[in-house]
């Protein structure tokens, strides 16, 4: 409206100085075309103050009348400056290549410091993985559990713990998926009902035993519904290793009463809406550790991770 100032437009940095430069090359190139003016008028200047005028007429060097020289040499002069604007003062000046030179070296040496950091970071997961395994083949348990079925855990979790948002996983990791088939197939997967209509179908070759508090709740024949975690279990003792597969509560719930976690470690954060209890070291031994890189088919380092009870 009335009485503001028109916002004065701000010219970048690097803008700026194509801009000085390009000012630069112009007064170079008017400076060149001076030069080439000055010395066709003072190229006929000679010739004819020799030739009219008679200035130098008796004068010659090897022969040659001395005005041809002086053409030469000032010829030389020219060409030499127009060399030196086309070829040796590139567009943007000396200082100007320094300065793009030092910026490239500046953002090579931040990646190298970034790739250092993600070296030492994947050296040491991998070492923390050899430790382990190397630890759990030599302590190899003389324990026989009693139980008539082991209970576990088996989920995807961040280095925040988070584990999923919007009722959806938050990345897609083939061999997770693969490692959740292998050691899932064939046995009762207990879960939430969120968790069981997170999927497009029930997962074949295997029993869905789904929490639900809802008396009258739908689902597909073969699934059986229970209203409690402990009803779970009890459907589920056939299977001498049931599976918990989530969700949040779920988890927390069978935390106290869990024989195992399978448990992949994405190492990353995300943003989420469910996350996975914290893993309490002083109750649960860490038996297992297998580093993964990411690759083309996996955008994320993860590693699987085996917990047992202490």
């Amino acid at each position: 409206m009335f009485g503001k100032k028109k916002p004065i437009p701000q010219i970048d940095k690097d803008q700026l100085e194509l801009i000085e430069n390009a000012q630069k090359r112009i007064k170079q190139k008017k400076r060149l075309y001076v030069h080439f003016v000055i010395f066709l008028i003072g190229a006929i200047f000679l010739i004819a103050a020799n030739t009219v005028l008679g200035i130098g007429k008796d004068f010659q060097i090897f022969n040659i009348d001395w005005f041809v020289f002086a053409i030469l040499l000032w010829l030389f002069f020219f060409v030499y400056h127009l060399f030196n604007v086309f070829v040796t003062h590139k567009f943007m000046g000396k200082a100007w290549e320094k300065a793009q030179l030092e910026k490239l070296v500046a953002k090579q040496q931040d990646r190298i410091e970034s790739l250092k950091a993600e070296f030492i970071k994947e050296e040491k997961l991998i070492a923390q993985s050899e430790v382990f395994n190397e630890s759990a083949t030599q302590s190899e348990t003389s324990i026989t559990k009693t139980k008539k079925s082991e209970l576990t855990i088996i989920v995807a979790a961040a280095e925040n713990d988070a584990i999923g948002l919007g009722n959806k996983l938050i990345w897609h990791l083939s061999d997770d998926l693969k490692r959740f088939k292998a050691l899932t197939n064939g046995h009762h997967i207990i879960m939430g009902r969120k968790t069981f209509e997170s999927f497009p179908k029930p997962l074949p070759n295997r029993t869905h035993v789904v929490i639900t508090r809802q008396k009258d709740y739908q689902a597909p024949s073969g699934v059986i519904l229970v209203h409690s975690l402990e009803d779970a279990i009890d459907a589920s003792k056939s299977d001498a290793q049931p599976f918990i597969i989530g969700g949040g509560q779920i988890y927390k719930q069978a935390m106290a009463i869990a024989d195992k976690i399978e448990l992949t470690r994405v190492h990353h954060n995300f943003d989420a809406d469910t996350y996975f209890p914290k893993i309490d070291t002083s109750v649960w031994k860490e038996t297992a550790n297998v580093f993964n890189k990411k690759d083309a088919d996996h955008d994320y380092e993860f590693s699987f991770l085996t917990y047992e009870r202490k």
